[in-house]
């Protein structure tokens, strides 16, 4: 399959290309030139299908054509080899528990997936390829942990000091060997600012190697929407299924409408967020305003310009209200986000991370004028990444599990970096 810009449909490059790449050369991010629709036989049958087998097939509709089928079910097989239950919390509501992978969190999928896909085209690769990754959270830690041990791959991850848990910093920030913490002065969007002027600098051209594991690489992104697939399944199939998605770059929400092309019987989507409300501001006034973004307790949403938006705007032909009729949107601070993970803890027993509580929230506030639906929310990541939030809420420390321990035992090594890109390409030369 081909991949445009979504600047120009003219501009086009194969799967190896769009993955190496990251960006297209005009600024813009690559979109698939057709998004296959699934065969009512699968949707059909989809009730008797693990989740592997579920991205499997739809592994072949998206990568079959360039990637040989025993080799796509291996990285299927391999990627997501856990498990990602639907969780009844209360009457419509549901949770979609996305962190049970390696590091607790949903990026899991995407980034365990998209390190196999490169891991089989290296190979045919003559120079090491560095890995170029911003994170306001747990991008960095499952990206960090999908790439470990990987030959001829590094990984350079981003980060706003002082902003991301601790929990989150030493997931990817103590592990060593082929992968660095690189702690930024600054916030999130000057994280991705640097990465993205990286990809966009013509003296950087043939020196280093370079590709994005963020949700603005096409190989991350589009195997987030199996577990929509997944969700809907072990919902028995509901024709009013509504998806509310934790949103902060958007990819999350985006996989989800690629799925909802494809076939998938989404009726609705909700967009949650924090105070960074960019992307709900325009469905409402129909312009779209980036800003600096404002550190919140769910901080893996503080994002003040969305990368993914542009994608959201190709599939809806740049139309806001072809936009808004699909998607709904709430935003709430952090006063809120910390009442819910008490209201739900004390009513239904069930502990919420920041950006679940978001998704809880905002699906009750649905539900109030659509009380047919049923709502599938995402719990993006396990409560003891957050345990300092989370905690004096429901009056406990959650349970930290024991992968989650051993992060923590070890020692933190970073590399101090101003948010000037001038310094950044400093450190890029000197990995020629």
């Amino acid at each position: 399959m081909n991949y445009y810009s979504t600047k120009n449909k003219n501009n086009t490059v194969g799967l190896k290309e769009a993955i190496f790449k990251g960006l297209p050369d005009d600024g813009g991010l690559f979109m698939p030139m057709v998004i296959p629709v699934m065969e009512k036989a699968f949707i059909h049958s989809i009730k008797k299908l693990s989740l592997q087998e579920i991205s499997f097939e739809l592994s072949k509709k998206l990568f079959g054509d360039d990637i040989p089928s025993q080799k796509l079910k291996e990285i299927v097989d391999e990627a997501l080899n856990f498990e990602i239950p639907l969780i009844r919390v209360c009457d419509h509501i549901h949770s979609l528990e996305l962190f049970h992978g390696p590091t607790l969190a949903f990026k899991d999928v995407g980034a365990r997936f998209m390190a196999r896909i490169l891991s089989h085209f290296i190979a045919e690769n003559e120079n090491d390829i560095h890995v170029l990754v911003a994170t306001s959270g747990d991008t960095g830690s499952a990206v960090a942990n999908g790439f470990l041990g990987v030959e001829g791959i590094t990984v350079h991850v981003l980060y706003p000091k002082n902003k991301v848990s601790k929990m989150q910093e030493k997931q990817f920030a103590t592990l060593g060997q082929n992968i660095r913490a690189i702690e930024v002065e600054g916030n999130f969007d000057d994280c991705q600012r640097l990465v993205k002027t990286a990809f966009n600098d013509k003296d950087m051209e043939g020196a280093v190697s370079l590709t994005s594991a963020n949700s603005i690489n096409l190989a991350r992104l589009l195997p987030q929407s199996f577990y929509y697939w997944h969700g809907w399944k072990q919902l028995a199939n509901n024709e009013n299924t509504v998806f509310c998605v934790p949103s902060g770059n958007f990819g999350n929400l985006t996989a989800g409408l690629i799925a909802q092309r494809m076939g998938l019987p989404a009726k609705h989507f909700i967009a949650a967020t924090n105070i960074n409300d960019i992307v709900p501001n325009y469905l409402i006034k129909g312009k779209y305003e980036p800003r600096a973004s404002v550190s919140t307790i769910a901080n893996a949403m503080d994002v003040g310009d969305p990368s993914n938006f542009s994608r959201m705007l190709d599939l809806f032909d740049s139309s806001q209200e072809k936009m808004a009729g699909s998607i709904s949107a709430f935003s709430y601070k952090d006063e809120e986000i910390r009442a819910s993970i008490k209201k739900v803890y004390k009513d239904y027993n069930y502990i919420l991370d920041p950006h679940g509580a978001i998704g809880f929230k905002a699906s009750q506030e649905y539900l109030k004028n659509n009380p047919e639906n049923e709502i599938i929310f995402f719990e993006t990541a396990h409560p003891a990444k957050f345990a300092e939030n989370v905690a004096p809420e429901i009056n406990r420390q959650p349970e930290i599990p024991q992968r989650l321990k051993l992060f923590l035992s070890r020692e933190k090594s970073s590399i101090p970096l101003s948010n000037n890109y001038k310094d950044f390409k400093e450190y890029l030369k000197t990995l020629a």
